[in-house]
């Protein structure tokens, strides 16, 4: 099985850590292959940057051969209805993976995010999965996402503050970690606080994994009908004069 993750923003070093976090998750004979956008942003941080990072993205997965499934590895779950018109393999986001996961082993839980501009976003994506009831609250730790690349350790300090008031005050059972650089925080992170900590990256693999391994496919009617094939055509023709 071979699981395309793909990194929105164009910082290579990022993908490389993602990857690594894809690849211990999976299971024995998943084969993670990882892409980074040929171009956009240097880092998703709000809506203005996930708009621009849509077209290298779709390029890059239009432009992949041999995979079986997709995972789009930025939390604000960049570009993924129009992922899932541009193939029937299974594509799944980050945020939705993590968010439905937590779903489903506690009654309410709390996002520890990267920067305050990322949470209006992420608040969207909870109302329109139905599960902003559930969530208690998103909170942005002011950690950019760049930095998390490094584990620098007043980072991983600011993270550990909001889990513990999300705790307090929120009266989360559960957190969901909202950036795709925290991947590898999660274990020690659960360990610590002695609650589930979620990396939707995480989860992401394991999903994949389970509906490929059940032949589920994206379906083909209604909104995620293919684009005409006139709009393809233009689609890589732009792509290859970028």
């Amino acid at each position: 099985m071979r699981i395309l993750v793909v990194n929105p923003n164009t910082t290579a070093g990022m993908t490389a850590k993602i990857a690594a976090a894809a690849q211990r998750a999976a299971a024995p004979g998943t084969t993670i292959v990882p892409l980074t956008s040929p171009h956009g942003p240097a880092s998703i941080e709000g809506y203005y940057d996930e708009a621009m990072s849509l077209a290298g993205l779709l390029q890059a997965v239009r432009e992949a051969e041999d995979f079986d499934a997709v995972i789009i590895a930025c939390f604000d779950d960049t570009g993924l209805d129009a992922l899932r018109c541009l193939t029937d393999k299974p594509v799944i986001g980050i945020g939705e993976a993590g968010y439905r996961m937590a779903s489903m082993l506690c009654n309410k839980f709390s996002v520890v995010t990267t920067l305050g501009r990322s949470v209006p976003a992420l608040e969207h994506n909870l109302m329109r999965y139905g599960l902003d009831r559930q969530c208690q609250r998103v909170r942005s730790s002011e950690v950019p996402v760049l930095e998390l690349e490094h584990a620098k350790p007043e980072a991983l300090k600011k993270i550990e503050d909001e889990i513990a008031l999300a705790l307090e005050h929120d009266r989360a059972e559960a957190i969901v970690l909202g950036c795709a650089g925290m991947a590898d925080l999660a274990q020690s992170l659960s360990q610590r606080f002695g609650v589930p900590v979620l990396d939707g990256l995480a989860c992401a693999v394991g999903l994949c994994e389970s509906m490929v391994r059940l032949g589920l496919k994206t379906s083909r009617h209604g909104g995620y009908a293919p684009p005409p094939a006139s709009k393809r055509e233009l689609a890589r023709a732009q792509g290859l004069r970028q």
